[in-house]
């Protein structure tokens, strides 16, 4: 089986360069953009992470207390996921699967959008991201699941919810394996196209971050990151990082296959 891959902005911010880089670019800022990743093939739209809540205000005064006032989620309208689906010929109830990673508001907050589909999240990350964390979480669970997000999990379509082992198998063609690195419920997602084995995750921030073995700055493990990026590397023909700019210089049209 072979999919063809669409990415779609659904907001950027900047952060510090330590947050993407371990231990470096002190005096710089990165500029990130949260992609969307729309899947299609065998009759299914598949979609990764759904973008951030339409109430920024949460999100952006919890970054600007732990971060800088700089760091602020921008949103045009055209980056509501309703509008960017619309753009690419289908609507959120046309969506058959969506792919969480990680358990974040920028990739949970509009879930009860989706009311046609499967939610797939890592089993480990609902757990130790949501349910039973081993550590107190530096995020409250309002910016991890926000309100209606986990009302509709948990009360009106729990159904709906899957809970992804370390490896697993979503489709023909279309696989799983738990990356850690960024949170515990952080995925790659592999996927076959004609132009070879993608591999999609937030595990890397940015290109440097994988293809010169930088760590992630932002990281729960280093140990994690270099067995995820030695994995990654021997996989991938492509990778898309969940928050590189460059990934529309790699990918001019935003599409592969």
């Amino acid at each position: 089986m072979n999919y063809t891959i669409q990415v779609m902005k659904m907001g950027e911010c900047e952060v510090p360069g330590p947050e993407v880089y371990w231990m470096s670019d002190w005096d710089i800022w990165e500029r990130l953009f949260f992609w969307a990743v729309l899947i299609r093939g065998g009759g299914k739209n598949i979609l990764i992470n759904t973008g951030p809540p339409r109430d920024l205000s949460m999100l952006n005064e919890c970054w600007s207390k732990a971060v800088s006032p700089r760091a602020q989620m921008v949103r045009q309208d055209q980056e509501r996921p309703e509008i960017a689906l619309k753009d690419a010929g289908l609507k959120p109830e046309d969506i058959d699967y969506v792919l969480i990673t990680p358990l974040q508001a920028y990739a949970t907050g509009n879930l009860p959008l989706f009311t046609r589909a499967q939610i797939c999240i890592s089993r480990r990350g609902w757990i130790e991201d949501f349910h039973a964390p081993e550590f107190e979480m530096h995020i409250p669970r309002k910016l991890r699941i926000p309100d209606e997000s986990l009302y509709y999990l948990e009360i009106v379509a729990p159904e709906k919810l899957r809970l992804l082992n370390d490896e697993d198998e979503i489709l023909p063609g279309l696989r799983a394996f738990w990356a850690g690195v960024h949170h515990r419920s952080s995925m790659a997602y592999c996927v076959e196209t004609s132009q070879g084995l993608v591999v999609i995750s937030d595990a890397f921030f940015k290109y440097r971050n994988i293809e010169q073995d930088h760590p992630l700055g932002i990281g729960e493990s280093l140990a994690e990151c270099k067995q995820t990026y030695s994995r990654v590397r021997k996989l991938a023909d492509l990778t898309i990082p969940l928050y590189d700019p460059d990934v529309l210089k790699r990918i001019p049209s935003g599409k592969i296959g």
